[in-house]
């Protein structure tokens, strides 16, 4: 029986000690313990001259709650993802932080995030909690991925002012939601699907040389957390005749 006994607590532990990392290899909804700084010369918003390459659109988007970001940056496919981040002072924190976007990258002292002025002072109850974290410099913290949310904003490209059609096509992507990754992306040709994937240049900016001719389709890799992948193809087509610094609405959106 005493036999038994020790038999049946010795699977249960070893049951135990393998769920056990599983479980926590496996929680994407939970928070990470880390460090954030903030821009020190810069105004409230971020900055325009980011990492991803997203410009001005990178100091502005979310409201200008943003931040750069170090090995979440993930050589550029880390752009666009947004993360709740809150600090863990209790007397000085608010329970909720701040979602941001990251648009740049960056390191400090043992930092995940360098957010924008206007973000860490949002992580703060008040104002003056905001000031005093603001003298600290630098604040433990807690961040986990969230859904990225641009409510009647569809997926958008941006034609990047280096382009020069037919010869050089650039652009970045904007306002993508959800919490999925976009790490490939194909331009096809509308008439006989001839497909070209595109290289990632920096940041969130795509690239080709001699890009196809005619009305140009964009097909996107969308990886998930756990690792499943879908391409995503959009409604609307970049016209055939596009220009450098132009916009196109995809006509589509991730929900």
């Amino acid at each position: 029986m005493a036999l038994k006994l020790k038999l049946l607590l010795s699977l249960s532990a070893t049951l135990f000690l393998m769920q056990t990392p599983a479980n926590g290899a496996t929680c994407s909804n939970c928070f990470v313990s880390s460090r954030a700084s903030y821009y020190p010369n810069s105004s409230q918003q971020g900055t325009e001259i980011g990492a991803c390459g997203f410009g001005s659109f990178g100091a502005m988007i979310n409201g200008g709650d943003v931040s750069a970001a170090s090995d979440l940056y993930r050589n550029g496919v880390g752009c666009g993802a947004c993360y709740q981040v809150r600090c863990t002072s209790s007397k000085y924190c608010s329970d909720k932080g701040v979602t941001v976007v990251i648009t740049d990258q960056g390191s400090g002292d043992r930092t995940d995030f360098i957010l924008s002025q206007r973000a860490y002072s949002q992580m703060a109850q008040t104002a003056d909690a905001a000031s005093y974290l603001s003298a600290l410099g630098v604040v433990d913290i807690e961040y986990r991925r969230v859904s990225c949310s641009y409510p009647n904003k569809n997926i958008t490209i941006k034609i990047d002012e280096s382009s020069n059609n037919p010869h050089y096509l650039a652009f970045v992507i904007w306002y993508q939601q959800g919490n999925k990754d976009i790490t490939a992306v194909q331009l096809c040709e509308t008439q006989n699907f001839v497909c070209k994937l595109l290289d990632r240049n920096y940041g969130a900016v795509w690239t080709t040389t001699s890009p196809p001719s005619g009305p140009l389709s964009l097909r996107m890799l969308l990886r998930s957390n756990d690792g499943d992948e879908t391409w995503l193809v959009p409604v609307n087509n970049i016209h055939q005749d596009w220009k450098a610094g132009e916009t196109y609405d995809t006509g589509v959106q991730i929900s």
